[in-house]
């Protein structure tokens, strides 16, 4: 064998143990790479939840079966960080009938924070209708984390379905599936101080048995019945009819000021009908926007990250705060078809002015209490025994609904903010709103009082 040949030889060998010396570093290097922690912040949880709400305004969900929505995966979420902190407790037996959740087996490599996402996933797929959006959603999030550590990853996700499975036996028997079927409510036309379908739809009255739905917190849905609004009455010098010219008066008053009026920028900020339609001839369309419960929601998301709150304080926030709306329209929907009192823009069009319309387009269900302000009085008492009193915060919660910004000195503050919009709106008596306040107060102190979801420094201290 000649040197040339000799030669050859030798760089075929050399690049032969390089390319093989190659592999071995790139094997390395992957082999690492799926042996990482899988890192999962604050911002992962607002993102799918920012993603729930998107599918939900798309989808149109009524108040109250919007906040059944956020609540279940939240609380699946809670259950599982709950599990692996020693701050926060279980709320298995301080919700109606809620059982423990399966333990996980301590011999995996589960990241509580993928399967607290897991199972938040999964809970909120069922409770949907376009289950494809959020399904595309889970599988990018899945294939980045399996990319980071495929054992930890399905690891993670196979408790975190555990626990989905467990959550979602249990909303099944919150009665919801059973008032799908039950009738449809029944318009009183004899008596005249009943509600009636309003314009422009005339829809039938939503969800008139949602006080059957199974309560969080507690114990029955007329546990807060308001005081009564004041007795239906046409006499002018009567306080009833003297709310109903307050309602009128005040409406034709924002009118006349125009679009520089500050009232009707309130009214519309906290508007929150998730299906308003407009008709044009023989056009109709809509506009799909966010729920009360939602625009609370999104002011917990707001206080989260302006206090930087970590991934277990924020479900914690979320779950809490998802829990007392939950209840509040409960609350509220009890009262709502008890008392099933007929709307300002009724009475006005039948008594003092058949050409009145309101500012804002009236919902399809009883006037009294008023929805916004019962769950803005009960979800602002929550916030502020999370955050702090005076937590100043700017309200960007509507800006993707081509709204303002808005900014409040606290949560409080804008309670009473949101329930005098339906003032101005036009679509509520002055009592409705007050007492709706009280109500939602009363609801949210019991609440702080009766759900013990953090472990205090004593407690701690004693473990």
């Amino acid at each position: 064998m000649n040197w040339l040949n000799r030669n050859n030889m030798f760089h075929k060998l050399v690049r032969g143990l390089q390319y093989t010396l190659v592999l071995v570093l790139l094997s390395g290097a992957f082999s690492c790479k799926n042996d990482e922690e899988i890192i999962v912040t604050s911002d992962d949880y607002h993102k799918t939840l920012d993603k729930l709400t998107e599918i939900m305004i798309h989808d149109i969900f009524s108040p109250p079966v919007a906040s059944r929505i956020y609540n279940y995966p939240n609380i699946a979420a809670y259950e599982i960080i709950s599990l692996q902190s020693s701050e926060y407790k279980s709320l298995s037996g301080q919700l109606s009938d809620f059982t423990p959740v399966p333990k996980p087996d301590t011999n995996k490599q589960i990241n509580y924070k993928v399967a607290a996402l897991v199972a938040y996933i999964d809970v909120a797929k069922q409770l949907i209708f376009s289950e494809d959006r959020m399904e595309a959603y889970r599988d990018s999030i899945y294939t980045n984390w399996k990319n980071v550590n495929q054992t930890s990853f399905e690891d993670s996700k196979d408790y975190g379905l555990k626990v989905a499975t467990h959550i979602k036996e249990w909303l099944s028997k919150d009665n919801y599936a059973q008032t799908r079927t039950m009738p449809k409510f029944t318009v009183d036309t004899e008596n005249p101080s009943r509600w009636q379908p309003t314009p422009p739809d005339y829809m039938d009255g939503i969800e008139p048995h949602w006080n059957k739905i199974r309560p969080m917190v507690l114990k029955s849905s007329d546990q807060f019945t308001p005081d009564k609004h004041p007795d239906f009455s046409l006499e002018k010098d009567s306080p009833f009819f003297k709310e109903v010219m307050e309602t009128y008066e005040v409406g034709a008053a924002i009118k006349k000021e125009g679009e520089t009026s500050e009232k009707l920028e309130i009214a519309k900020f906290w508007d929150c009908n998730p299906y308003v339609s407009t008709h044009k001839g023989h056009l109709m369309f809509a506009t799909k926007k966010i729920t009360p419960g939602a625009h609370w929601i999104g002011i917990c998301k707001i206080a989260c990250k302006k206090s930087k709150t970590d991934f277990e304080e924020t479900v914690y926030a979320y779950t809490k705060t998802s829990i007392t709306i939950v209840d509040g329209f409960i609350s509220c929907w009890d009262e709502k078809y008890r008392s099933n009192l007929i709307r300002p823009e009724t009475l006005i069009n039948q008594h003092i002015d058949e050409n009145w319309a309101p500012i804002l387009q009236t919902p399809p269900f009883p006037e009294y209490t008023s929805g916004h302000s019962v769950v803005s009085g009960a979800a602002s008492t929550v916030l502020t025994d999370i955050f702090g009193d005076n937590f100043s915060f700017d309200d960007t919660t509507e800006l993707p609904y081509g709204l303002t910004m808005r900014s409040f000195p606290s949560f409080n503050k804008a309670a009473e903010e949101a329930a005098i919009s339906r003032l101005y709106g036009g679509i509520h008596y002055r009592s409705a709103i007050d007492l709706g306040l009280k109500q939602g107060r009363s609801l949210g102190n019991y609440v702080l009082n009766n759900l013990d979801m953090k472990t205090n420094q004593e407690e701690i201290a004693s473990k």
